[in-house]
């Protein structure tokens, strides 16, 4: 009986089930970890004030949130040199203190039974500055300079209006900065090659040069009309300042340029925490990081990402459906057209990182040198193509994906009836007018799977992208608003190398590791969001020509 049931294939089919929901299973455990620890770490979390009892015996008091909680047995502490009393399991809380510029550190290890005391306080504040990672404390006062506005209960509402101006400040400083200057500094450069080119071709015309000095004449007296605007803004911005009383009783003064937002979560209600959450986790999506990476958002990353994806798959899709038609329809079938098939299909198996050698090798410094020396001699010895840069980022990817590419399109050209390309080709076309108005349209289909596949792999690469193109932050992207607007030689930022940057090179790590998370999901959210977009187009597709296969 058990015999007939294993000749069946019933146990085969429960076990590949079986296998399928494990690992279903897995993946989305795996996601709801990611996505609980990423998403929390936006949620304004309780602010506490332990007294605590330290081993000297003394009493001192701590502020700040729980970022982290386990229970460990004493006998471990003890060997690690911390004196506890008792057997057993003790729990013990990593408390966030901030204030890493008062006291060294911004995380200390408190133990449960070392706990004299714990309040929550409505009215503690939490900063969240500009550099040196949250404050917390009790405010004092706001001051105007040196005059005191608001003191005790009233400087809470009295900082609202004021640290608001500091934050509309704080944008146009940073518009003048990174727009306008920065935009004076790209002309001036420009500027500079056209001269240099001018001088490279020996050119004597005192007409052309003097052009090119009206034209930075005019834009130096843009920058001094900036640079004067500038300081005003800067004597603004640093008119204000707030006075907090910390934990161990000092007052603090610091400067309103320098936060980015105060909140009291205390005292928040839970529509207020709400309103909150999807403020931080929009800052997330949509602002630059700072703070080494650990704080503030990964709109670069997120806009890099993207970038990069989309130019390799302009680049790969075409080199991929050229070589299979040549492969399926052209070449003549023999141990030639076997052995690059072979050759093709173990490319797929090649280690990313190898790519990336080439990469540099072949796409920067050959390709890339040889294009500055007969486009842009003017900029030498300074290299323009010849630096890793998003283009040459790309073509590596599209190299590393060209053989997914291949491999499917191969397999889409091959389930085309041969009697529709005879049928073709017995109304008078030519072999050529059949590949492009009657085969390839019918194996959209499949050269969409092949690039579904390729944006899968590409989009989560990171080892390449180091050595041909990826930064850890990007002082501008590779799209503004300068001629010629699209700037493929830029270096960028990805969001697969934010995540090993933030998690493996920042300087505080238990900062760091929530970003780690949220990053980690963003990447999969984009992946996703890449391959939905071309599961579309490629079912759209194959609704077409379903008739025609039939």
């Amino acid at each position: 009986m058990i015999r007939h049931w294993f000749q069946s294939g019933k146990p085969w089919i429960w076990f590949t089930a079986s296998a399928v929901s494990i690992s279903l299973v897995l993946v989305f455990g795996l996601l709801v970890l990611i996505a609980v620890r990423g998403l929390g770490h936006f949620w304004p979390h309780q602010i506490y004030e332990f007294t605590y009892t330290d081993r000297t015996g003394a009493t001192p008091v701590l502020i700040g949130e729980i970022h982290d909680e386990e229970t460990v047995p004493a006998a471990r502490l003890r060997d690690a040199g911390i004196a506890v009393e008792g057997e057993g399991l003790i729990t013990r809380y990593l408390l966030k203190v901030g204030n890493r510029d008062v006291f060294g550190q911004d995380f200390r290890w408190v133990l449960e039974p070392k706990i004299a005391d714990r309040r929550t306080p409505e009215e503690v504040v939490a900063l969240e500055r500009r550099e040196w990672g949250n404050f917390y404390g009790f405010l004092q006062n706001v001051k105007q300079g040196d005059s005191v506005v608001a003191a005790g209960p009233e400087a809470w509402s009295a900082l609202q209006p004021l640290l608001a101006r500091a934050t509309d400040l704080f944008a146009q400083i940073h518009h003048v900065e990174k727009s306008e200057i920065g935009s004076i500094n790209y002309g001036l450069e420009r500027l500079r090659l056209k001269q240099r080119r001018l001088e490279l071709a020996s050119v004597t015309d005192p007409a052309a040069y003097a052009e090119l000095d009206r034209q930075r004449k005019a834009l130096e007296e843009e920058y001094q009309a900036l640079q004067g605007r500038l300081a005003e803004l800067y004597g603004q911005i640093n008119r204000d300042s707030m006075t907090l009383r910390v934990a161990d009783g000092r007052e603090i003064t610091i400067p309103l340029a320098k936060v980015v937002r105060a909140y009291r979560p205390n005292a928040m209600t839970l529509l207020g925490k709400i309103g909150f959450y999807f403020s931080k986790v929009w800052e997330f999506l949509s602002d630059e990081p700072r703070e080494a990476n650990t704080e503030g958002g990964v709109f670069p990353a997120i806009f890099g990402t993207v970038s990069m994806v989309l130019i390799m798959s302009i680049m790969v899709v075409p080199f991929g459906v050229v070589a299979a038609v040549y492969l399926r329809e052209y070449a003549r079938q023999g141990p030639l057209t076997r052995l690059i098939r072979i050759a093709v299909n173990n490319l797929a198996g090649v280690p990313s990182i190898v790519y990336g050698v080439f990469g540099l090798g072949f796409f920067v410094y050959f390709l890339g040198g040889n294009i500055d020396q007969l486009f842009f001699p003017e900029a030498l010895p300074a290299p323009t193509f010849g630096t890793p840069g998003l283009m040459w980022a790309s073509l590596t990817l599209a190299l590393l994906t060209l053989p997914v590419v291949i491999v499917a399109t191969e397999e889409g050209l091959s389930r085309i009836p041969k009697a529709i390309r005879e049928g073709s080709l017995a109304l008078g076309a030519t072999k050529a007018e059949t590949l492009w108005r009657t085969v390839l349209p019918m194996a959209s289909p499949a050269i969409m799977t092949g690039l579904i596949l390729a944006i899968a792999r590409a989009a989560g690469e990171v080892a390449p992208l180091m050595l041909v193109g990826v930064v850890k932050l990007a002082p501008t992207l590779p799209i503004d608003g300068d001629y010629p607007f699209v700037h493929l030689d830029r270096k960028f930022m990805h969001l697969g190398f934010h995540i090993y940057d933030v998690g493996f090179q920042s300087p505080n790590v238990e900062a760091a590791r929530p970003l780690v998370y949220a990053t980690a999901l963003l990447l999969v959210v984009v992946i996703v969001v890449l391959n939905l977009a071309a599961i579309v187009i490629r079912n759209r597709l194959r609704e077409k020509y379903r008739a025609l296969e039939g």
